[in-house]
């Protein structure tokens, strides 16, 4: 069967140094100081084996991420621009959605609490936690220490099948009443993204009450999910702070009350102005440019009424940001770090939202096959005209 690979030079920075969990020569948690001259084809491979708690999937939809393209993407000295977990060669992929042809054994359903049969529509999580370390016994899977990341360390969803753990799929049969044929595909592609965006402003940010404000920095799919989940949650106002016109009409069909385009226009002082001189009790940064972003979200707090704002971080950027402290002391704001979107129940309570109305395709703006995601991934480097590029096998 065909795939997409990716594969990378082993070539630490001199700066580098070996971490308890990477291994030499094939897998590191600091990708953009390691692996150099990124490169993708497509290859060919036999169709998985699975064992006895696992399911074989027939791949039907997968979506470009972000973190593909900056996999693929090099910077001047030909590093990969991507900071986080990463073992080459690999299948890329992670948000995807398919069809259980096969189960194992002890390949059990939380859905049913019985084996997987063939047939059921699935998602995958990409975070592939262990269940054994203290992190994962502490119920925080995210930040397993033994974490394998599916299109990152272990191949992903850019092939035709793909063998997974039964721990890992959620059932998308509650969204068969709201999407028929390829629709429940492309809708279930989209619920590992949206989760991550939940973990970040439900979970690991606390959410707001309803009738708060939220701001949403960055109107990539993430932050535009956030939009809908903010909006779902009660928000009296989401603000979304974007430059595309056409990414800010994607937030507008998602939920968002008002635009800012933080090129044109003052960003601390429109959330202001749209508020009432309240600011807001939830910003989002989802970016990747925390340098920028923050000073105007702390001019927001600091300017504002509203005491107890909570600053959430999503977008990965191997970076340091400036930080007012005074801000977050005097405005009793906190400052929240989020990663993933695994456990605390995340993945059911997304895939029930859309169930529910929160429909999130209008993320997706392009449907391609799969001989055409590399140059897709490469375009998208440059090109920002779509938001979700999907593959449809």
């Amino acid at each position: 069967m065909k795939t997409v690979v990716l594969s990378a030079e082993w070539s630490p920075k001199t700066s580098f140094r070996l971490g308890p969990k990477d291994i030499d020569q094939k897998l590191t948690y600091l990708g953009s100081a390691v692996w150099r001259y990124p490169k993708l084809s497509i290859t060919e491979k036999a169709i998985p084996k699975i064992g006895p708690t696992e399911c074989l999937i027939e791949v039907k939809a997968c979506g470009i991420c972000g973190s593909d393209v900056h996999m693929a993407q090099a910077d001047n000295d030909g590093y990969t621009w991507y900071p986080g977990l990463t073992a080459f060669p690999v299948v890329l992929g992670h948000e995807m959605a398919g069809v259980v042809v096969e189960a194992g054994a002890k390949a059990f359903n939380k859905r049913t609490g019985r084996r997987f049969e063939a047939g059921e529509p699935v998602c995958p999580e990409e975070m592939f936690w262990c269940a054994y370390c203290r992190p994962c016994s502490e119920g925080n899977p995210n930040q397993c220490e033994q974490l394998q990341e599916m299109g990152f360390s272990v191949d992903g969803g850019f092939e035709n099948y793909v063998a997974l753990d039964a721990r890992y799929l959620w059932s998308l049969v509650e969204l068969q009443d709201t999407y028929k044929g390829n629709d429940l595909f492309l809708a279930g592609s989209l619920v590992e993204p949206t989760s991550v965006a939940y973990n970040a402003v439900i979970e690991c940010g606390g959410g707001i009450r309803p009738g708060d404000h939220a701001v949403i920095c960055g109107g990539g799919p993430i932050g535009l999910a956030a939009v809908a989940i903010m909006k779902h949650a009660g928000a009296a106002k989401v603000i979304l702070s974007e430059p595309s016109e056409s990414r800010a009409n994607i937030g507008r069909r998602l939920g968002a009350d008002l635009v800012i385009n933080p090129l044109k226009e003052d960003m601390a002082q429109k959330v202001l102005e749209y508020t009432g001189g309240l600011g807001a009790a939830l910003y989002l940064e989802a970016t990747g440019l925390p340098d920028k972003i923050l000073p105007a979200i702390e001019d927001s707090i600091w300017n504002g009424k509203f005491i107890g704002a909570k600053v959430v971080l999503v977008a990965r950027a191997d970076m340091r940001a400036p930080l007012n402290c005074e801000v977050y002391e005097v405005k009793k704001a906190k400052i929240a770090g989020a990663q993933g979107h695994s456990g605390y129940g995340t993945f059911p309570r997304v895939i029930s939202c859309m169930a529910s109305g929160m429909d999130m395709t209008p993320l997706i703006t392009k449907r391609i096959v799969l001989d055409e995601v590399p140059d897709h991934i490469v375009q998208l480097q440059t090109d920002k005209t779509n938001c979700k590029i999907t593959c449809v096998m």
